[in-house]
């Protein structure tokens, strides 16, 4: 039984919650697609059809969704003895700039960066990830690729959670809305990555209108 869930139409933009229960009231018509979605099971779409709803109960069944934790090593301690040489050899070395000693210039950084400015730089080669597939890999993909799968796996965790400010459970729901948008399939193109990135700006914005306006 689904419960801590939601069930979205993507059609209306409207949503409700999942009871503890397992129930769920939602407005539709024949051909609305619904996306349900819990922590605990695979998010799940269904195109709604006419004999649906001559049901008394419309049950939708999920598969259960099993998290898998990466592999941790823990290496025994290890004594570390530090040889020096001569003191000239310490005398020599250059050292970085502490804070008293050099102030921040706030307003014309030596180093030219912005403080708490975005990393475009960091979030372009998130991107390229999801391009590094050969001439022929990227043609397949380009013809049937899945593009919740395709951006999930390729885009690094901080790109959702740090830059479009996304909870860990609601990466998957989110990119499943933005699959619901055709233009989603024409941005898996290597030279549409900056276009994907500002699609997925938007439809972040869009999404978060949706799963707020309830609270």
């Amino acid at each position: 039984m689904v419960d801590n869930g939601y069930v979205f139409n993507l059609n209306s933009k409207t949503r409700t919650f999942i009871s503890n229960q397992g129930f769920f009231d939602i407005l539709a018509k024949a051909k609305d697609t619904l996306l349900v979605s819990s922590p605990s099971f695979k998010s799940k779409k269904i195109v709604l059809q006419e004999k649906d709803f001559l049901k008394t109960l419309f049950v939708i069944n999920l598969e259960a969704q099993t998290t898998l934790l990466k592999e941790v090593i823990v290496k025994g301690k290890m004594d570390i003895k530090p040889a020096i040489g001569n003191s000239q050899s310490i005398v020599d070395t250059q050292f970085t700039d502490d804070a008293k000693s050099s102030p921040i210039n706030r307003t014309m950084p030596s180093d030219g960066t912005i403080e708490n400015g975005m990393d475009f730089v960091r979030i372009f080669k998130m991107v390229s990830k999801v391009f590094k597939k050969d001439s022929d890999e990227k043609a397949r993909l380009n013809a049937q690729a899945d593009f919740s799968d395709t951006v999930s796996k390729g885009l690094d965790r901080y790109f959702f959670t740090n830059t479009l400010k996304l909870k860990s459970e609601e990466i998957s729901l989110f990119l499943d809305y933005c699959e619901s948008d055709p233009k989603s399939k024409n941005l898996l193109k290597e030279e549409d990555e900056f276009l994907l990135i500002d699609f997925l700006i938007t439809k972040n914005e869009e999404f978060k209108r949706i799963t707020t306006f309830e609270k």
